[in-house]
């Protein structure tokens, strides 16, 4: 039962999140902000991961605070639920076309937090999100889950369809980095014998 709950609450923001990594794409997601609900279910549509995500914050001021603070409760969910990441594959990444859009997502589920984020967006906003913030989203969503990832967009004029290059990217490499190999099922994919430093 590759599961993982959390439950996050500050003065800024207040969310609970819950994912099932043996799921098949079911998405519950409420954060208030419509571009980024589109965003989570596109990453559990396309990664088979269950994902269940209320938030409410303070948008009054603007989407950072949500935004990330998401990012941070899905990382670290999702860290949860692969525990000791006995029989992961562990290493995937993927080329990801979204029409003019191409973006290469690669990642190392290591305990390792590594972001390297070469993405640019054209505008500042698409609709009323701040294009900004999508990196703010994949450099929490790193850091909290422990794992080193990379994504880079090599072209692209649509800032929509960029972004959502990103996202579907990192759900198809995902989709193949937590598979359990059949191989390997009881080992930790390490010589050393464990992962995470």
């Amino acid at each position: 039962m590759r599961k993982g709950s959390i439950k996050r609450a500050t003065k800024e923001t207040d969310i609970e999140v819950e994912l099932d990594l043996d799921g098949r794409g079911k998405a519950t997601i409420s954060t208030g902000i419509g571009f980024l609900d589109h965003m989570l279910d596109l990453l559990a549509r396309h990664s088979r991961i269950d994902i269940t995500v209320k938030a409410k914050g303070d948008l009054h001021v603007d989407h950072h605070h949500t935004t990330e603070d998401v990012a941070i409760a899905l990382g670290q969910a999702m860290k949860q639920a692969l525990g000791d990441m006995k029989g992961i594959t562990r290493y995937a990444d993927a080329h990801m076309p979204m029409d003019e859009t191409l973006t290469r997502v690669a990642l190392d589920i290591s305990g390792r937090p590594v972001l390297v984020f070469k993405v640019e967006f054209v505008r500042d906003k698409v609709g009323t999100f701040d294009t900004e913030l999508v990196s703010e989203w994949f450099r929490a969503f790193a850091m909290n889950s422990g794992m080193t990832l990379h994504v880079e967009t090599l072209y692209g004029g649509n800032d929509h369809h960029i972004a959502e290059s990103c996202f579907k990217g990192l759900a198809r490499a995902l989709r193949a980095a937590i598979a359990i190999d059949s191989r390997a099922a009881d080992e930790i994919p390490s010589t050393k014998g464990s992962l995470g430093g």
